[in-house]
């Protein structure tokens, strides 16, 4: 799919490919198609100079736009492996990163290298960070350079370098671990074309109107369909306007991404997909409700992408336990290990992770059962409560928490004495939600989870994290503890 991009952007130069918005909300052409066209052959001339060849490893770190995919396509077209550089993971696990990884050279635009030097301090107060990028590979800059930055990634001039047909490895998304053991995943040139041809099939874009989405996995599918895609605004507002001008097909945000907007007031159009963390049926409802024409919660992993989706209809009609994940999307296979931990195979996932063995089956930490051809998730394996002798797996019970007024909820655990814990619901309200009322509806509820019916009721916003801003267990349950502290 990524040699089909390079070759269908020299096509229509003068179209839209990625469009931004202004601030009253209104799209602007952030590059053409033959402008992203001319960049990333810009681009593979620049890192065939600088001496990387097929096989040596990229690093990017970059806000994602026509650079940073530019960049991408440009690594693709030699064979280079990317490995993702997130600011957000800390300088500590970063440097651990690197030093996995490896890259021949890093990438960096000038706002990344800011975070690591001058900015560092102001970065820190907004949890972001970088290590001094230059410790451990040479540095070169993407775009406009900021003051101190690294020189440019200069484009020279000549014919373009020999597009690399092999197989290999393709982009290295680090995930979870600590800072002595990072976790690198490795996808493969053919697993990443199968993901986003998976995507593709999901998403069915088509060239008659843009697409709202700011990941590889939606850019590069819509872009080959002959799709603009804009680049969600970042304030929710903004983000409203900019859906009301644009019309989109289809838009891709992730839960918090999707509460935020909807709060603000934002309508839809088309289908709206979302994923990266949990997605309720009861936020897809209110997705439906502010204009969508379908509503999709996609299950994916870092690991696994796409792996199975749910359009909200069926979603909402589900009545048995857990939480219903979908159908698995064709080419999928899935199976539990002795534990009940759902374990997948298909063409899109990754290869192995970096300095192991390559995959037979990934084993996605998820307590599930299997209801041909659908997935029932019941909980994470690490989040499971341990109470009075008793497993609970929040999953299995968090979707009842969702009545009406709720934005959000978390099951969590709290350490009591003797290494038993003690359960408490956190539970965020939708602006303008009544606490008193959200108690009333959550009675029925309540009752029906059993010897699972949490000790204590937190309303509070539930605290995020990471680039998707995931529910953060760790830290709801410090919240919880310092709540019911208070309250003794």
């Amino acid at each position: 799919m990524l040699d089909r991009l390079r070759t269908v952007l020299a096509h229509d130069t003068d179209r839209p490919a990625i469009l931004g918005t202004t601030r009253a909300g209104r799209p602007r052409t952030r590059a053409t198609r033959g402008q992203l066209h001319d960049l990333t052959e810009g681009y593979a001339r620049a890192l065939h100079h600088r001496g990387l060849r097929a096989g040596d490893t990229l690093g990017v770190a970059a806000i994602p736009g026509p650079a940073a995919l530019a960049l991408m396509l440009a690594a693709h077209r030699l064979g280079l492996r990317t490995a993702i550089l997130d600011p957000q993971a800390g300088p500590d696990v970063l440097l651990a990163r690197l030093r996995l990884a490896t890259p021949a050279l890093v990438v960096a635009d000038g706002a990344a290298q800011a975070l690591a030097s001058w900015a560092a301090p102001l970065a820190r107060r907004v949890h972001l960070a970088l290590p001094p990028l230059g410790d451990l590979a040479p540095v070169a800059t993407l775009g406009r350079r900021w003051p101190g930055a690294a020189p440019a990634l200069e484009i020279p001039g000549g014919p373009p370098p020999p597009v690399y047909e092999g197989d290999g490895d393709a982009v290295i998304v680090f995930t979870s671990g600590t800072t002595s053991s990072p976790r690198a995943v490795v996808h493969s040139r053919a697993g990443l074309d199968a993901g986003m041809q998976a995507v593709t099939d999901l998403v069915r874009p088509d060239a008659e109107s843009p697409v709202a989405g700011g990941t590889f996995f939606v850019l590069a599918p819509a872009l080959v369909a002959g799709a603009p895609v804009a680049m969600p605004a970042g304030r929710p507002h903004t983000l409203a306007r900019q859906l009301a001008h644009l019309h989109p097909q289809a838009t891709y945000l992730t839960p918090p991404e999707l509460r935020a907007a909807l709060d603000a007031g934002t309508r839809f159009s088309g289908r709206v997909y979302s994923g990266s963390a949990p997605v309720s049926a009861a936020l897809l409802g209110r997705v439906r409700d502010a204009g969508a024409t379908e509503a999709w919660g996609v299950y994916a992993l870092t690991e696994v992408f796409p792996a199975a989706a749910v359009e909200s209809r069926e979603k909402i009609a589900f009545d048995g336990g857990g939480d219903l994940l979908g159908a698995l999307l064709p080419g999928v296979s899935a199976r539990l290990d002795a534990a009940g931990v759902l374990e997948l195979r298909a063409p899109q996932m990754c290869d192995r992770y970096l300095g192991a063995a390559p995959h037979e089956w990934v084993s996605t930490g998820d307590i599930a059962r299997l209801e041909t051809p659908h997935v029932i998730l019941s909980g994470r394996a690490k989040d499971m409560i341990l109470r009075a002798a008793e497993n609970i797996y929040p999953g299995l019970y968090e979707p009842s928490l969702h009545v009406p007024g709720v934005a959000l909820a978390l099951l969590v655990g709290v350490p009591a004495a003797d290494q038993d814990e003690t359960v408490a619901a956190v539970i965020e309200l939708q602006p303008g939600a009544s606490e008193t009322a959200v108690r009333a509806a959550l009675r029925d509820p309540l009752t029906r989870m059993g010897d699972a019916r949490p000790d204590h009721l937190v309303f509070a916003p539930v605290p995020t994290s990471g680039r998707s801003r995931k529910p953060d267990r760790a830290a709801a349950s410090a919240l919880a503890a310092a709540h019911i502290a208070d309250t003794r």
